[in-house]
């Protein structure tokens, strides 16, 4: 059984039982990497290109070794060495792999909506590996798949998502996400990095840290993007630290079993400390893990194979 679309744009337009099916799908793709031979030959024919026009090292190796472990044929275009500096349109470089063969493009763009124009121009499948500020849905998913594992639910928790939401794609997938399952969703974070009509998704917004922590099951840290600081959006790194990094005393709000996440790279002793991040509390590594079993999910789900055994 398979999704019955081409595409996996945005966590927005999933319904909860296509969630739950690439949840429960990644499952089992997680015991294939726990295999000394992690290789089945579910893909084998099918050819995957990462299109990635933004730098990405953790997702697009998670992309690429997901695919690997299914026997995909993986192309990755260097972009800055591509057609695309001798002024190519994104169209005609994804029209010109597309009669190479590519049966499925994952892609990663500056400019939200990206991903969705060449879903509507091509006939091979088109992953959202993180557009503009608008979505970022196979992080949202592994959060998922690591909040379920953890807590054995997604349903009535109570799920704090601390920092820069103005920027974070990964915020909106969580969102979105999370709401289908009926957690409490509290978003915290500077004014200045709070976007206005957040409370319309079906969100609580605080300027208040403690109160969004206030029982939180889980608290998930965003990165702060250091590279946008020319635009001055908090005074300095050290006031942001000492107002909204996550701490084990500010913890102590939290439940007991409070279960801390982090999309990664992490600023360490901006907006995590080190103590939290190597704590019991912390499962950061087991997202990384999460996210290839997630991603070969999402890649056998949409290019229908016929089995994950060997």
């Amino acid at each position: 059984m398979g999704l019955r679309r081409k595409d996996l744009l945005g966590l927005q337009d999933l319904t909860r039982e296509e969630i739950d099916l690439i949840l429960d799908t990644a499952e089992s793709m997680r015991e294939i990497i726990d295999r000394p031979v992690k290789k089945v030959p579910t893909l084998r024919g099918k050819v995957i290109v990462n299109l990635f026009y933004e730098p990405s090292t953790r997702t697009r190796n998670s992309f690429e070794l997901a695919a690997k472990y299914l026997s995909a044929d993986v192309q990755s275009v260097a972009v800055a060495q591509s057609s695309v500096q001798k002024g190519e349109t994104l169209l005609d470089t994804a029209r010109n792999l597309e009669v190479m063969g590519a049966d499925l493009v994952i892609m990663r763009h500056s400019e939200g909506g990206a991903p969705h124009f060449l879903a509507r121009r091509l006939r091979a499948g088109v992953v959202n590996a993180g557009d503009g500020i608008h979505e970022h849905p196979t992080q949202g998913l592994l959060d998922l798949f690591t909040i379920r594992r953890r807590k054995g639910r997604l349903s009535g928790l109570k799920v704090a998502i601390v920092g820069d939401i103005l920027h974070s794609r990964v915020a909106r997938s969580n969102i979105w996400g999370l709401l289908k399952y009926g957690s409490e969703v509290w978003v915290a974070g500077p004014a200045t990095l709070l976007p206005p009509g957040l409370e319309a998704l079906g969100v609580h917004v605080t300027h208040d840290l403690d109160e969004a922590l206030d029982g939180a099951d889980v608290v998930n840290v965003l990165r702060i993007q250091l590279e946008r600081q020319q635009k001055g959006l908090f005074p300095s790194v050290h006031e942001y630290a000492r107002f909204w990094g996550i701490t084990p005393q500010r913890l102590a709000a939290c439940k007991e079993d409070v279960l801390v996440l982090h999309p990664g790279p992490m600023n360490r002793g901006v907006e995590i400390t080190s103590e939290v991040a190597d704590s019991h509390r912390a499962a950061i590594l087991e997202q990384v893990t999460g996210g290839v079993a997630v991603r070969m999910a999402v890649l056998y789900l949409l290019l229908g194979g016929g089995g994950t055994g060997e």
